[in-house]
This record gives structure tokens, sequence and C-alpha cells, in this order.
């Protein structure tokens, strides 16, 4: 039923090269779009589909199981049509970084912080990219999969000393 969802029909007609998958799983629609054409697709939902709500939005590492390690996952909500769609763009490791959704909604601002934080992804023309969890010396991004367990320079927990 994704195919008949308006949003759907409208992407695939304006950014139908850009397009790289639509997936809709128990009424949730999901749409992957590639890296370079994510902000226009953004400002589009936005001015033209009235997708006016950033919800969320994060990062999925998918360390050696995908050719692109990571990708971006933007929830939106259109209030006037009272509808839900999910953005997906991949990010490479190599490349990892991606424009910064705060010329769309300012709502983006912390939740990239975050996404930078923990993932590593740097967000280019963000208004103020500095660590919002983590201290200022952390060494890496603890939502790595790749990152130590225990944290850097740690040693690995033993169980109860008794």
């Amino acid at each position: 039923m994704a195919e008949n969802n308006r949003a759907v029909v409208k992407l695939k007609e304006k950014f139908s090269a850009s397009i790289i998958d639509v997936v809709e799983f128990r009424g949730e629609v999901t749409v992957t779009v590639a890296k370079d054409a994510i902000m226009e697709i953004l400002s589009f939902l936005k001015l033209s589909l009235q997708y006016n709500l950033l919800t969320d939005l994060t990062a999925v590492d998918y360390l050696g199981k995908k050719e692109e390690r990571f990708m971006m996952v933007y929830l939106l909500y259109s209030i006037p049509n009272k509808d839900r769609l999910r953005i997906k763009t991949p990010v490479s490791e190599a490349e990892c970084t991606i424009p910064t959704a705060t010329t769309v909604w300012k709502t983006a601002n912390w939740l990239e912080r975050e996404v930078f934080d923990l993932f590593g992804i740097a967000f280019s023309g963000h208004p103020d990219l500095r660590r919002i969890l983590m201290t200022d010396d952390w060494v890496g991004h603890p939502l790595r999969k790749d990152y130590p367990l225990q944290g850097p320079d740690r040693e690995p927990y033993k169980g109860r000393l008794s």
C-alpha cells in the first residue's frame, strides 16, 4: 500500500532517480533516498507535502553488513494530514558527513548533535556541531558497533569482586 501513499507518489514523480527503495511494514512507510538529494527531498516534504514536524532523527550502524556503513533516519509527521513518514539515506564511513537538516527544521539542531556525538557522523553547515552527551575530551563514538564495550582505555568488567 506504500505505492498508494500520496507522499510516495509525489516523491517518485519528482525524485525518481534518487529513490532507492520504498517499504511498508505494519503500516509504516519508509523511503530510502540517495544522500546527494536528501536536502532537496526533505525541503520538498516540508514545503510541498506539509511534513512540518521532524519528530526525530537518528542513525544506524551496519558495520560489516552493508556496503554503506551508516544509515541516517529521519522521522517526519504531517500535522495537517496526520501522516507519518520515515526517510532514510546511506552514509559511508569514508565520507562520514551529510548536510544539516537545521535549515529545514530547527529541531534538527540537538538531534544532529546527538548523532554526531554517538555515531561520529558530521553535519555540514550545522550551526553548533559539538558533543552534547559525552565530555569534550571523550575518545570515540559509543554507539558505533566497533566501539569497545567497556569504553576507551578501561579494564574489561570481571563481574562482582568479593
